[in-house]
């Protein structure tokens, strides 16, 4: 009992994500000692879904591994070739089988390669569930059946996994949208920041090294911030009344979901202000992001509201910024597109180079929080 209370105080006392995950994981290599142990999350537009590793342990691994949160959907096995994954979110039960042959592995979503490894392997499989959603599957490889108690330790342990994940919800998410909110963006952009950092360092220690990461892995890490606000949004509350404007952000961050990747951090700044921090190759596709957004909004229609437009102003981020600079020049190049006719989208280098604005000759003391 103590070894499985010193694994739950490890699993809560971390309020990354990442890391829950991978502790998770591990906790229930070390209870139960199966042959490994694996969340996949289910993400994807409608019609491409696809499994994202988010952490996965064999036995004798010392570490856990996972899929890059940016690598390309279409590199990632398709959702519809793990039917049993999709059944145990469906139905929200654990199920459990045993591959019996190599034939039988090609119809169930086992790798044929492992196939003849995985013959004997007992497959479990628990949903892993949000307040709003079933996100994905624990998947465990036992040399035998797990039993009752065994089953519901694990059932149990994700109750707490899911009740933490909850309150890190509560604290980390706007009430209303349910996006990010304002106090966890400086965290996210100093790890985005970091990376920059250790990426420049590596490419300059070595230039030759790091084109080839580059070349073969296709990974051209740069980070965009852009802010968007909504115009004349004081016009809606004031002729709609405040119910119907909530009803509008709400709609809008539900687009913003569907416009930008699963992996793109969508934050709500608080009124009719919203920001996204994403990985790109290059600024262009950035640009076509949030272009795409824009686009979105323009032509959806509201209810009671009918038609609104949005302004989004974004920059990269730079080695050695500060999130209040980063956001002080995507929040200038918001300002343009308003002053211009709104409903546009502006990349703040691009008007810096087409001299319609200037350079911030320093960084700037405004405050975010």
């Amino acid at each position: 009992m103590s070894e499985v209370v010193d694994h739950l105080a490890e699993l809560t006392g971390f309020r990354d994500r990442d890391v829950m995950d991978v502790t998770l994981v591990s906790a229930l290599r070390d209870l139960l000692e199966p042959r490994s142990v694996a969340i996949y999350r289910y993400i994807g537009e409608p019609g491409a879904e696809r499994w994202l590793t988010r952490a996965h342990l064999r036995g004798d691994d010392a570490v856990a591994t996972a899929d890059p949160l940016w690598l390309e959907p279409d590199r990632l096995p398709p959702a519809a070739d793990f039917p049993q994954r999709l059944e145990c979110m469906r139905s929200r039960t654990v199920l459990q089988w045993q591959p019996q042959a190599v034939a039988g592995a090609a119809g169930s979503g086992i790798d044929v390669d492992r196939a003849p490894k995985l013959a004997q392997d007992w497959i479990n499989l628990f949903p892993i569930a949000t307040e709003r959603e079933v996100i994905g599957v624990l998947e465990i490889h036992s040399a035998s059946r797990l039993k009752s108690k065994a089953q519901r330790m694990v059932s149990s342990v994700l109750r707490i996994y899911h009740n933490f994940q909850g309150l890190l919800d509560y604290s980390e998410r706007d009430t209303l949208t349910g996006l990010l909110n304002r106090k966890t963006f400086e965290e996210s952009f100093l790890k985005a920041l970091s990376e920059l950092s250790t990426l420049a360092q590596v490419a300059a220690a070595d230039p030759q090294a790091g084109e080839n990461d580059r070349r073969h892995e296709n990974i051209h890490p740069q980070y965009f911030l852009g802010v968007i606000d909504i115009d004349h949004f004081k016009a809606v509350n004031d002729g709609f009344g405040h119910l119907i404007g909530d009803e509008v952000l709400l709609l809008l961050s539900r687009l913003m979901r569907s416009s930008f990747r699963f992996h793109d951090l969508l934050y709500r700044f608080g009124g009719e202000e919203f920001v996204v921090l994403m990985r790109c190759d290059e600024g262009v596709d950035a640009a076509h992001a949030f272009e795409r957004l824009r686009h979105n909004t323009e032509h959806y229609a509201f209810p009671q509201v009918g038609r609104i437009t949005v302004s989004i102003g974004f920059t990269q981020v730079r080695v050695g910024d500060s999130p209040a600079a980063a956001f002080e020049r995507a929040d200038k190049a918001v300002y343009h597109a308003k002053d211009n006719g709104r409903n546009q989208v502006h990349n703040h280098a691009e008007l810096v180079s087409a001299g319609q604005m200037q350079e911030a000759t320093q960084l700037s003391d405004m405050e975010l929080f």
